[in-house]
């Protein structure tokens, strides 16, 4: 597991006093409040403030005060310290679960996990095998996420 997470994208500055807007890619832009170091570049930087705004999240660096020190930072990558971060038990990191094996309740092999969709609220798993399967990521469909053992397990239905 890789020690830094990607976590989301500099899309633009806001205000003039060096704020940068972060679009951020966990399950909820409070998410990346949690966290006083975001590292850019690699390099760490010290969040002076951090404020969630219309889905994204308005940093100011500490060291970044002037809009063009900030429009510097645009389109870049924004990643945290995987130890830094607290999740709720048995959540997980969709980084660790891409490429994973995925299983059928009898333990045949179906494919890989490929990407994670959300087009809505719910997510889809893709798996690519054989064929190329969408499992919502449910517990009806989803019966066992074991990152160490490397597998998802699902039931699928009909049509899948």
């Amino acid at each position: 597991m890789n020690e830094f997470l990607d976590c989301g994208q500099i899309v633009n500055t806001h205000s003039i006093h060096g704020e940068v807007r972060i679009v951020p890619w966990a399950d909820s832009p409070e998410f990346l409040r949690q966290f006083s170091t975001l590292y850019v570049d690699g390099s760490p930087r010290q969040a002076v403030s951090c404020r969630v705004h219309k889905g994204s999240v308005i940093v100011r660096f500490a060291g970044v005060d002037t809009v063009e020190e900030a429009m510097a930072l645009k389109g870049k990558t924004v990643q945290l310290r995987r130890s830094d971060a607290k999740l709720p038990q048995g959540a997980f990191f969709l980084a660790d679960i891409i490429g994973l094996d995925v299983v059928d309740e009898n333990g045949l092999k179906l494919g890989m996990l490929k990407e994670v969709l959300s087009p809505s609220r719910q997510q889809v798993y893709v798996v690519a095998g054989e064929r190329e399967i969408m499992v919502p990521a449910v517990p009806e469909f989803v019966l066992e996420t074991n990152i160490e053992g490397g597998y998802i397990k699902v039931r699928l239905i009909e049509g899948m």
